[in-house]
């Protein structure tokens, strides 16, 4: 494993971070199975861990705090996100910050989030944004007083799916120690304008979705179907879907010899400098063992990245 910091929040955090939300709300998921992925990835040498309340009503903050709590000695970040208090998303233009993130809402749900760590929040993150709300100071000054309390370390924000550019003015705020933003080998936007303002900030970036919900773990046909509960029947609908398989197939034709679609999509974003961690979603130990292993792959040979930047796609999808 190879460690890279989250910005200037004094931070490290391994290159692959482990995602929770398959733990706290998806179908097949298995409380005992996931903590023993859990304690597999960080006795693997992961040090950076992403929750939310929303996944699962705190269900998954309780799981990493807990087995988090039986390494003391291991330098874990745990992080965590406050819901908007209407629980929409993404949020919307028209929103206002009060009643969206007001001071009372973010100090009960940071301190539920600590109280399920059992330990203070290493980075506290709303869980949508809009920039209109950047120079606002109600939420400065709640931040402000969570951070003079202990109560978290870093703050951040997770930006809104396919708006990358929706973060700009809080960066400029220099209030802002991490972003977490969609990036992958379709999802490339991030580099217009955010990467730079991130680099020019020293803001950490947090690259979620790397696998684009799982079309790009190459495992998806035109069969492939999701129980009505599970939010990524609607993510891949059929119109969706049968717009993504083409793109999966071209990738495919692509690949080096011995390398899987999975290793080629997350050794994509580890060759970007300005990523400080990539969360995946493992639940199973052979992916915690394949994924944790890449880091020291290194990044991708120049020309299979210039390769795999032809297949940017800026989407909206129905």
């Amino acid at each position: 494993m190879r460690y890279r910091s989250l910005g200037r929040s004094g931070l490290n955090v391994s290159e692959i971070g482990h995602g929770l939300w398959g733990m706290g709300s998806w179908t097949g998921s298995d409380d005992e199975a996931s903590k023993a992925a859990l304690r597999r990835s960080i006795e693997g040498g992961c040090t950076f861990y992403d929750s939310a309340f929303v996944y699962g009503d705190g269900k998954s903050d309780a799981l990493i705090g807990g087995v988090a709590n039986e390494y003391p000695q291991k330098p874990l970040v745990l992080a965590s996100k406050i819901p908007p208090a209407d629980f929409t998303w993404p949020s919307k233009p028209t929103n206002k910050l009060h009643q969206i993130f007001p001071r009372a809402h973010v100090l009960e749900y940071a301190g539920r989030i600590a109280e399920s760590f059992g330990r203070p929040i290493d980075l506290l993150q709303f869980h949508v944004w809009e920039d209109a709300w950047a120079r606002e100071a109600e939420w400065q000054d709640t931040v402000a007083e969570l951070k003079q309390s202990g109560r978290i370390k870093a703050f951040g924000l997770s930006l809104n799916r396919w708006q990358p550019e929706n973060g700009l003015a809080a960066i400029e705020t220099g209030l802002i120690d991490s972003v977490q933003v969609i990036y992958n080998i379709f999802d490339q936007a991030p580099e217009d304008l955010l990467f730079p303002a991130c680099r020019q900030h020293r803001v950490g970036v947090i690259a979620r979705v790397p696998l684009d919900e799982g079309s790009l773990g190459g495992k998806m046909t035109a069969e492939t179907k999701f129980p009505a509960g599970d939010w990524r029947a609607r993510y891949f609908n059929a119109d969706n879907l049968a717009k993504t398989l083409p793109r999966i197939a071209a990738l495919k034709a692509l690949l080096p010899a011995g390398m899987d679609l999975p290793e080629m999509a997350l050794r994509f974003i580890l060759s970007e400098p300005t990523v400080s961690t990539v969360i995946v979603g493992m639940r199973a130990f052979a992916h915690v063992d394949a994924n944790l292993a890449l880091p020291d792959k290194g990044p991708l040979p120049a020309e299979l990245i210039a390769a795999l930047r032809a297949h940017r796609w800026d989407r909206r999808p129905s």
